[in-house]
């Protein structure tokens, strides 16, 4: 649901021919991981993912020890530019090697559930309790007591830095 309760509504940018470039995933959801490690998508997403990627998906584990959920399209974009990232290179090397090592291809059941690994549950630290949190072409996965704690200190932290010049035309 969006921050207002709504479900948030499909958006879709046009390119060329009318092909659907991407689909948007905003507003943030609590969901439950049942023993087996099963997630049901909210059923506001599922049509989505469906006709962007015929719920073919992948998951992968961010820094923030939180998990990344990209349709299938997406990510291989994505995987596109990080291999081409320099080897020698150590950081470029550590993203790749954790970004694409981590890397499940996981499919949408009949019933809109997806499998995380154990792996996959381990790194994040999730149990039971989670929130899913839209990020635009893809979703953040956390878990619940985690992600309110970050949310919570992201919140409170002061911004005396300097925003990226992106940022600074843009008025909240």
């Amino acid at each position: 649901m969006g921050g207002n309760g709504q479900a948030a509504r499909d958006s879709r940018q046009k390119s060329g021919a009318g092909a659907v470039r991407s689909v948007v995933f905003r507003g943030a959801t609590k969901v439950s991981l049942d023993a087996k490690g099963r997630m049901a998508i909210p059923t506001r997403y599922r049509e989505r993912l469906a006709s962007r990627c015929d719920g073919e998906i992948v998951m992968t584990v961010d820094r923030d020890h939180c998990l990344l959920i990209y349709p299938l399209p997406d990510w291989e974009e994505l995987e596109r530019k990080l291999v081409r990232l320099p080897s020698m290179h150590k950081v470029a090397r550590r993203i790749v090697r954790i970004m694409v090592g981590y890397a499940t291809e996981v499919d949408m059941d009949a019933s809109g559930r997806i499998l995380v690994s154990q792996e996959l549950r381990d790194f994040a630290g999730l149990a039971k309790q989670a929130v899913l949190i839209g990020q635009g072409n893809k979703f953040e996965l956390w878990d619940e007591e985690t992600w309110i704690e970050k949310r919570d200190a992201w919140l409170s932290e002061d911004y005396d830095g300097e925003l990226p010049s992106d940022l600074e035309s843009i008025s909240f």
